[in-house]
């Protein structure tokens, strides 16, 4: 501790001397440890949006020597991270999720520069735009088939469900892997590292990421049990890097490989860029799309009102003849509505992934140090009332303009990152929340179970993590009709 001790007071010393102007307000602090007791272990964005009331939107915090940015606006958002790129979109260094387990070498967690650019690439050349990620519907199609056909048979899981077939959709995507029937061991890995990752990328979550002298404690010494699942975690991802990719290889070896992400880019230049295809495939799993789709069935239990004017346009446009596909997205407004509401009600990410400055800067007339790290507020930017009516309700017509008012801003420019960070399958995400809504509503009535003649309400209650999910909740899930039922066994057994 005596040598944490001279490395703080270092930090703080070799800060202060190169400070050049005023840092936003913000809670004030005490003498070397700065705002450690102000900081929130929980449900950040709530804290955050609080201080942005009392101190304005750019906030100021330190935590032990390290400035803290955060913002409660969407436009300081834009403004930093959009207009001032260049010097905005590095990564604040995680000693525990990027270094000790191994994220690092991801694109969301990559340091900016050449590297990461040259990953970036790999991703715009094969889903980096709407067409591009419409080539890949009939797979996306074909999970979803098999989603409905899980839940009809048990749609009391509706949760794990949701979970397998995230799995599935980016397994096949990045490696052209099909998923087992019944329990995957890949599906269940990639749900246990992204459940790591959630947990571990939290800025101020682990002491070890303020001082990474720590990592060198042994893992037997009392109170290190953090190290312990630390090495857990990077074992874990290490087999989801290795597992799937290496499965990949075998069946192009073999002449058997499905055309995918790792496959493609493989032909393509395999000696070169290897271990960055390896990494750049695992960027793929987020778990953004698990929950948001567990939110659409939250949402539908307690807005019945919607679930019904969502089905008749289904109903009208589409006929109850066949499921909507994504070639269908542009002539069903409300759904696209819907979906864009299941993102800013509950949003997946409510603090987006801190930024970090490569150097200083001034923004409106506050100093942001170079190392700074800068949090944008994504739940606030989504809940401000003097941008969205009533935000705590479900509502999509706030995205449908009328004669009397204009549609409320896209959420999608908010859920999804900023600037030069902005998530490269942003494209896939929005297919696949579009098929889940879409095809769900068509064949299913969603409600709130009753048990013992009793309507059980649900509550609405999220984790707190950088990716934020529903708690387990109860669902009722039934045939919207004999037609319906029969509609999702005919499809799954032509897939």
């Amino acid at each position: 501790m005596t040598v944490a001790l001279i490395v703080l007071v270092d930090r703080i010393l070799k800060r202060n001397s190169r400070r050049a102007g005023t840092l936003p307000p913000g809670p004030k602090g005490w003498p070397l440890i700065g705002n450690v007791l102000d900081w929130p272990t929980s449900y950040e964005w709530q804290t955050f949006s609080l201080w942005g009331e009392k101190w304005g939107d750019i906030v100021s915090a330190t935590i032990l020597g390290q400035p803290m940015i955060i913002l409660n606006s969407s436009q300081y958002a834009f403004e930093i991270f959009d207009k001032k790129s260049a010097m905005h979109s590095d990564r604040p260094v995680l000693t525990m999720a990027g270094k000790m387990i191994g994220w690092e070498h991801t694109l969301v967690m990559l340091r900016y520069g050449s590297r990461h650019r040259a990953m970036r690439r790999l991703f715009s050349q094969l889903i980096g735009s709407r067409n591009n990620a419409a080539r890949l519907s009939q797979h996306m199609e074909s999970e979803v088939y098999h989603f409905l056909f899980r839940v009809l048979r048990q749609p009391e899981a509706v949760m794990k469900h949701v979970r397998k077939t995230a799995g599935a959709f980016i397994l096949k995507m990045a490696y052209g892997y099909q998923v087992k029937h019944g329990q995957d061991e890949l599906v269940d890995l990639v749900d246990r590292a992204v459940d790591g990752f959630s947990i571990t990328t939290t800025p101020g979550a682990f002491l070890v990421d303020t001082f990474p002298i720590l990592k060198h404690v042994p893992s037997w010494m009392p109170g290190a049990g953090w190290k312990r699942k630390a090495r857990d975690w990077a074992a874990e991802l290490q087999k989801m890097y290795d597992a799937p990719y290496e499965f990949t290889k075998k069946q192009m070896a073999a002449g058997t490989a499905i055309t995918s992400f790792t496959s493609t880019n493989l032909e393509a230049d395999p000696a070169d860029q290897d271990r960055m295809i390896k990494y750049a495939a695992a960027t793929l799993y987020s778990g953004m799309t698990v929950s948001a789709i567990n939110s659409f069935f939250l949402a539908m239990m307690c807005y019945p009102e919607v679930q019904k004017k969502a089905q008749l346009e289904i109903d009208s446009v589409i006929g109850s003849d066949r499921l909507p596909v994504l070639a269908d997205r542009d002539q069903l407004p409300y759904i696209n509505a819907l979906c864009s509401e299941v993102l800013r009600w509950q949003p997946v990410a409510p603090l987006g992934m801190a930024h970090s400055s490569s150097q200083d800067d001034y923004h409106a007339g506050y100093f942001i140090p170079k190392g700074a790290i800068i949090i944008p507020n994504v739940w606030k930017f989504l809940h401000d009332p003097d941008v969205y009516t009533n935000p705590s309700e479900f509502n999509p017509d706030r995205f449908i303009p009328t004669s009397n008012r204009e549609a409320e801003p896209e959420p999608r420019q908010y859920a999804f990152g900023f600037g030069r960070r902005v998530c490269p399958g942003l494209h896939l995400a929005e297919a696949s929340i579009f098929l889940s809504c879409a095809m769900s509503l068509a064949v299913f009535h969603i409600s709130k179970p009753v048990i013992d003649g009793v309507t059980v309400e649900p509550e609405i209650k999220y984790s707190s993590a950088t990716i934020s999910h529903p708690q387990p909740f109860q669902c009722s899930v039934m045939p919207r009709s004999a037609k319906a039922e029969a509609l999702i066994l005919a499809m799954r057994n032509d897939s």
